[in-house]
Parts: structure tokens; C-alpha cells; sequence
């Protein structure tokens, strides 16, 4: 009998951690998945709903570049990277992207609910790991500056829609 409820317990603990380990998504998701880097998984908090996609952006930790048109990095030789995924039906959602070296960068998630190439103002979410609400502005470098690590660094966004005047998070 001892056996069988340690057995119970065993799986009950491992089906908790299954339900609460997130989805890894992106293109870059087997290098998060799997340890090896350098990467960055977000961890996606506060999505309004399901629809469309989830685009991370990274960019060089410098004034004139963060979100500067990615065309214009590219065509200057400067790092830019766009990770994009459909966002999953249900559960906790991480989105990978890999970096060229550890080092300073900055990132931009964007939950495109509507499928535009541009941003909708006033249907898709916006967030930044620095956590503060958004406002009727955009993020700061400061706001979404990271030091990524030579294997995968974690960190958290919570997604911002527009309420109101500005951007804040729906919870």
C-alpha cells in the first residue's frame, strides 16, 4: 500500500508540473528547449485571448535602434531578429529567440490579434521586460533592455492592451 501512494504522489507532482510548464514557441524554440544558446525564452503573461500570432523582436541595446524599421537594421549590417509563432489555444506560453552573443539587447513582443504587418493600435498587445504599464507611449530602452547569458536567459513579459487612454496590463 506505502508503494501505491508514493506512486500516486509521484505522478500527481508530475502531472502538476506538466500543467504549469510552458509551451515553447518560435522557430528558435529547440535551442530554448533544450539548454543551448545564447537565447532568450520569454515567458508570455496576461494574453487577452487566442488569436493570431506572438512576434518577438530583438534589436541592439542602443537609443537609435531600438525599434528602429527592421529593414533599416538589416540593410546596416545591425542585429535584428524576429521570432514569430501562432499563439497556442490554451495553457502557458514561452517564446524563444536566439541572440548572436551574449550581451545587452533590447526586445518588443507584440500580440498581433488581426494579422497585419503593421501594429493596431487598437486591437494588438505590446509588452517589454521591464513590467511597467506602457501608457500612451513607447517602451524605453531602458524598459526593454536585457543581458542575455551565454546559455538561455528567462525572462517575463506581461502583454499590454489598450484600456482607456494607454497601454496597462488586462490583470
Amino acid at each position: 500500500m506505502r508503494h501505491l501512494t508514493i506512486a500516486a504522489l509521484t505522478i500527481a507532482a508530475l502531472s502538476t508540473a506538466t500543467a504549469t510548464a510552458a509551451e515553447t514557441i518560435g522557430e528558435d524554440a529547440p535551442l530554448c528547449e533544450t539548454g543551448r544558446g545564447p537565447a532568450i525564452e520569454v515567458n508570455v503573461q496576461g494574453l487577452k485571448d487566442r488569436a493570431g500570432e506572438l512576434w518577438l523582436e530583438l534589436y541592439p541595446a542602443t537609443p537609435g535602434d531600438y525599434l528602429a524599421p527592421d529593414q533599416d537594421l538589416v540593410a546596416q549590417g545591425k542585429i535584428f531578429r524576429r521570432a514569430r509563432s501562432r499563439v497556442p489555444v490554451s495553457g502557458n506560453v514561452a517564446i524563444c529567440v536566439r541572440v548572436p552573443r551574449p550581451g545587452r539587447y533590447a526586445l518588443m513582443l507584440r500580440h498581433n490579434r488581426v494579422g497585419r504587418d503593421k501594429f493596431s493600435f487598437w486591437s494588438d498587445g505590446a509588452g517589454v521586460p521591464g513590467g511597467r504599464s506602457l501608457g500612451r507611449s513607447k517602451p524605453t530602452l531602458e524598459q526593454a533592455a536585457v543581458e542575455a547569458g551565454p546559455g538561455v536567459t528567462t525572462v517575463n513579459i506581461k502583454v499590454q492592451y489598450l484600456r482607456g487612454f494607454g497601454f496597462s496590463p488586462l490583470n
